[in-house]
């Protein structure tokens, strides 16, 4: 949506697969940069804008991209038309800028398909019980594709990107990355919560919670290329681990660049202290990744845990504000690190993954800092200015570049 000439080009991908008989919702973002430009206008009149009113300016965006879309498709004959989300039934709550969806009402929608028309809905945003427009937050176009398509058990939800594909890691950091042919729901969830920036993970719950058959393609191909070939292109998010996917231990490498790490030194070992330490921050809202506490020694104990970068400065004023009460000795913090994640349902039925992924970074002489680990994934907290190394010796290690 970056341009006329680009919605011209969506508007003959749609077209074709509606001349192949199938009933289409589109749900379009905002032209490229608009988002930003209408939040930058906001900022320019008050620093820390009204969650409310920036929703009611961060929303025109997809306006205009569903108005242009519509036209464009009946300037070739095609009978399509436009709504807002709220228009077409979707609810969410009041947490301006960050709403979740609560439900879609899909009787007009249902209705306009059942007339042959293509109907463009607005990403990205929807209505309150109290009628306000609210928005979902950045790549919020995504979750309202895949539960609007939840919501009309729609064979398959296309979500087309500017990458053609999952790739086994970033083929800018890696340039034998491989693009996946299929991806189970909870290997793409953990991806994307884990830094890979294809697919919001929100609409990767939504899309799991649901079971909406989602595959993730690229719209830089030619539009009016053949449709069995697109219908097959790109990586698909299956539910089920097929046969041949439980061969692949790992799945992917996915790497997050946004971590900080704090260690609240010397606290009493006692029940609550985490609560003591984390409740604090929770109520700043900040949001905490890994955790570590250390063995007890002497009744003290150190307590480890990671935040956003964004969030570094903020989370260590509200520490050492609560150092005495905590009876910490010190606060310390390295906004200079990286997270490195393996993910992979093969994991369940394969050992010796954990040693692998040390072996591999203790060859490269990386020091690891903190791991987490849950059934499909395990991940290490490094030094920043050996993630790519880090990133690049793993890829090989498991033999990603391998089909």
């Amino acid at each position: 949506m970056g341009s006329t000439e680009r919605i011209k080009n969506v508007a003959a991908r749609v077209a074709k697969w509606h001349d192949a008989g199938h009933q289409i919702v589109v749900v379009p973002s905002a032209m490229s940069g608009e988002t930003n430009r209408l939040i930058a206008l906001a900022k320019e009149i008050m620093p820390q804008p009204d969650p409310r009113e920036l929703d009611m300016i961060a929303s025109t965006g997809e306006q205009v991209s569903v108005g242009l879309l519509a036209m464009a498709l009946l300037a070739i004959g095609k009978d399509a038309v436009s709504y807002t989300g709220w228009q077409a039934g979707i609810r969410t709550d009041s947490a301006f800028t960050k709403a979740r969806i609560q439900s879609i009402d899909d009787t007009r929608v249902r209705g306009d398909l059942d007339a042959g028309k293509i109907v463009i809905i607005t990403g990205f945003q929807g209505m309150d019980e109290d009628g306000n427009i609210s928005t979902l937050g950045r790549g919020g176009s995504d979750t309202s594709a895949v539960a609007i398509a939840a919501a009309l058990k729609a064979d398959e939800c296309l979500i087309y990107t500017d990458v053609d594909g999952v790739y086994t890691t970033d083929p800018r950091v890696v340039t034998e990355a491989r693009r996946l042919q299929k991806i189970t729901f909870e290997e793409m969830l953990e991806l994307a919560s884990l830094g890979s920036k294809v697919l919001q993970t929100r609409s990767v719950e939504f899309a799991g919670n649901y079971q909406v058959p989602t595959r993730v393609l690229s719209s830089l191909t030619d539009p009016l290329m053949d449709l069995a070939e697109e219908a097959s292109s790109g990586t698909l998010i299956s539910f089920e681990e097929e046969s041949n996917m439980e061969q692949a231990v790992i799945s992917g490498i996915a790497f997050n660049r946004d971590e900080a790490k704090i260690t609240v030194l010397g606290v009493p070992d006692k029940p609550g202290v985490a609560f003591h330490i984390l409740g604090p921050i929770a109520d700043a809202n900040i949001e905490v990744d890994m955790i570590i506490q250390n063995q007890s020694v002497d009744g003290k104990t150190d307590f480890t845990f990671t935040v956003s970068r964004n969030d570094y400065v903020k989370a260590m004023n509200v520490l050492e504000g609560q150092k005495e009460s905590l009876g910490a000795t010190k606060v310390i913090g390295d906004a200079k690190v990286s997270k490195v994640s393996a993910v992979g349902v093969g994991m369940r039925s394969h050992v010796g993954v954990a040693s692998q992924m040390f072996r591999t970074l203790s060859e490269e002489g990386i020091n690891i800092l903190m791991i987490s680990t849950s059934e499909i994934k395990i991940s290490v907290l490094i030094d920043e200015k050996y993630m790519e190394l880090a990133v690049r010796a793993l890829h090989k290690a498991f033999n990603l570049e391998q089909a």
